[in-house]
């Protein structure tokens, strides 16, 4: 058997790490390509060693800052040629999460007649102005496989009408990572290096269009920072995209002249891992951080109106807030005034097993 897995971007190689680990243990022929959709090569060669995964057998051009339509479509035809170069040609392309990378890469291996399997299918927020949401929906409606992470996702799926010969329940492989290297990001000193003390700080990350990409939804934030950051300290490892619209919108000064928000560069995952571990509350627009926070038994604000990943609300550490001003300055006081009791039930299935059943089901079906 031989599989093709796809990855672009730092979600992505914490999904397929423990995806990688697995198919290491059987007679698989596996090649990795790499679409280059995060250019940052520092912070994807940092990720690549903590993570012990292979250097990509193939590591594509740089998609850079292309529009979202022009980077899908970029990095579809380029996938293509380095799926039409493998030879023979691959029994399955693996493509995770909901990025730019996994769309086109699910499009290239549909398009030349390979089987694709989708890791973390039928997520859905319901709001078709997020890029990922199309992404998801897209990837689904050409995937052979659809592996999901919580039941809303087989729901989902259904009721798209796609075959429920298609869907396997298996759970989380992003835990999977989380749980292999959570002893391992104990030994992270990132905390004496920023000069915080356990449980006396929150961590902050944003990076969803319609929080950074729109001045007066990015200035927003920064007047909920203002008064947080009053009570305890902010980590705040500020993404590339948001970087832009801080120097874009001149929001410089605000943010500088917040004595408790601490800004650094994006950080290696056993740093942010341990960063989030130890912390007194998360507030993030990320879906990844959602699930992490809430294995890990963290607080964790989200700034948007929806999520795609119910299970965290209904039994994890995750309260859907949105971006209202009052409302979050108020939930955030009451964590970090001890006022607010937090859901803390670990998910069905996520029990870093994922991955395993994954390669069980995929060994099982080609044998037939």
């Amino acid at each position: 058997m031989k599989i093709v897995s796809i990855v672009g971007t730092r979600p992505n190689f914490i999904k397929l790490a423990a995806l990688i680990e697995e198919i290491k243990k059987h007679k698989i022929e596996h090649i990795l390509i790499h679409t280059g959709q995060h250019y940052d090569t520092h912070m994807s060669h940092l990720f690549f060693s903590e993570l012990e995964l292979p250097e990509p057998d193939e590591h594509l051009v740089s998609s850079g800052d292309r529009s979202v339509s022009d980077q899908r479509e970029f990095l579809k035809e380029i996938i293509k040629a380095a799926l039409e170069r493998q030879k023979p040609k691959p029994d399955l392309v693996i493509v995770v999460g909901d990025v730019n990378s996994t769309v086109a890469g699910a499009e290239a291996a549909h398009e030349l007649g390979i089987k694709v399997a989708h890791v973390e299918a039928g997520l859905r927020s319901f709001d078709k102005t997020m890029p990922e949401e199309i992404n998801r929906i897209e990837t689904d409606r050409v995937s052979d496989y659809l592996f999901t992470t919580e039941k809303s996702g087989n729901i989902n799926l259904e009721r798209e009408r796609i075959n429920k010969n298609k869907i396997f329940f298996v759970g989380n492989v992003m835990i999977d990572t989380l749980l292999k290297h959570k002893e391992k990001a104990k030994t992270s000193d990132i905390l004496s290096k920023l000069k915080l003390n356990k449980n006396n700080y929150a961590v902050l990350t944003l990076h969803r269009p319609s929080n950074v990409d729109n001045k007066k939804g990015f200035e927003n934030i920064i007047a909920i920072l203002e008064k947080i950051q009053e009570k305890i300290k902010i980590v705040f490892p500020v993404h590339p995209r948001t970087k832009k619209s801080i120097k874009l919108f001149k929001l410089n000064k605000k943010i500088k002249n917040m004595k408790n928000l601490i800004i650094t560069e994006p950080l290696g995952y056993l740093d942010f891992m341990h960063l989030m571990a130890k912390g007194k509350l998360v507030l993030t627009d990320s879906g990844g951080i959602q699930e992490e926070t809430t294995v890990l038994g963290i607080p964790c604000i989200t700034l948007r109106k929806n999520t795609e990943r119910p299970v965290t609300v209904e039994q994890g550490t995750n309260l859907l807030v949105s971006t209202d001003k009052n409302e979050v300055i108020k939930k955030s006081l009451e964590i970090i005034n001890n006022k607010l009791a937090i859901n803390n039930k670990i998910p069905e299935l996520w029990d870093g097993k994922a991955s395993q059943r994954i390669i069980k089901i995929l060994l099982e079906r080609f044998k037939k």
